[in-house]
């Protein structure tokens, strides 16, 4: 298979950590043709849609690990696979490139597929299913944000299209910044907000589960640095093995399902205790901290997949 990713930056990767990396690597290992572009370099014009990228050659060696050949213009209806795998923030940029994938004939597989991740940011999706989740509010208003706050108490503040951690706030009960909080916010972003009731649980663990095509495959605990609220494995969070619970597996039964019929083969679900709390589906991460707890290799489990569906 000829398989284009699209991508950030790859000399910048961690290779033990990157999910794009060990899924890129099982896929040389197979024999597929691998080829890399970023996405300022994807294009239309004329009903042709192409990009300005590399044919890629990967190794676990740190400081070498992307060999890259000579920019050429791909063609990618030409291929048969290309992965969405940038990092948001989930802006115009962001959306622009998904309307133009969309446009690719029905031969070529686009994972994700690009309307679904378009209509399915990570902390919207969640809203279709308000059983799952904790108490939420999505506002611009200061006033409802207050208001909320004043209800639920603790609380955490997240940025509605950011990842990674960034921005994320815990303010406690008596904390006096909420007004300084929303003032930065509102000078550098025209966004809503996403307020959602602290869930003290997190101090135990934010779990990450990854669903290949609607079906749970692996998690990982990912517990925070003391002193911090934050659970991603960036900001320090500790990756600790892990096992489904009931709840977990509700949870799955539920989601798997419309992930499936809405073309999103691959998706991360953040769990702390019984709440959903985030849906990922632009670039779901965690495949070499599962694997390694585990003794996995998850990205054979999604070529497998892939290549099923390429038969049909």
């Amino acid at each position: 298979m000829r398989v284009a990713i699209q991508m950030d930056p790859v000399e910048n990767i961690n290779i033990d950590t990157d999910t794009t990396f060990a899924l890129g690597l099982e896929a040389q290992r197979r024999g597929y043709q691998l080829y890399y572009y970023t996405p300022r370099q994807l294009q239309f014009m004329d009903g042709l849609i192409y990009a300005y990228g590399h044919r890629l050659s990967l190794k676990r060696q740190k400081g070498a690990h992307a060999d890259l050949g000579l920019r050429e213009k791909l063609d990618l209806r030409k291929f048969d696979v290309v992965l969405i795998r940038q990092d948001p923030p989930f802006d115009m940029a962001y959306i622009t490139n998904t309307h133009i994938l969309e446009m690719l004939p029905a031969s070529v597989l686009v994972i994700n597929r690009a309307r679904s991740v378009r209509n399915a940011p990570e902390k919207i999706f969640l809203l279709q299913f308000p059983n799952l989740i904790p108490p939420t509010l999505i506002s611009s208003d200061l006033q409802e944000i207050s208001e909320f706050r004043k209800k639920h108490q603790d609380i955490i503040i997240k940025p509605l299209y950011g990842n990674g951690g960034y921005g994320v706030f815990h303010l406690k009960p008596g904390d006096e910044n909420l007004g300084a909080l929303f003032e930065v916010h509102i000078r550098h972003s025209t966004e809503p907000l996403i307020i959602q009731q602290y869930i003290p649980q997190v101090r135990y663990g934010d779990k990450r589960i990854i669903l290949i095509d609607g079906d749970p495959v692996g998690a990982v605990n990912r517990i925070p640095a003391l002193g911090e609220s934050r659970a991603n494995l960036h900001v320090g969070g500790l990756a600790a093995k892990t096992d489904l619970t009931v709840r977990d597996i509700e949870i799955c039964k539920q989601i798997g399902p419309v992930l499936k019929e809405q073309g999103i083969m691959l998706a991360g679900i953040d769990v702390i205790g019984n709440y959903l709390t985030e849906i990922n589906v632009t670039s779901p991460t965690g495949f070499q901290q599962i694997n390694k707890l585990n003794n996995t290799i998850l990205e054979k489990t999604f070529w497998d997949k892939v290549e099923n569906l390429k038969k049909l």
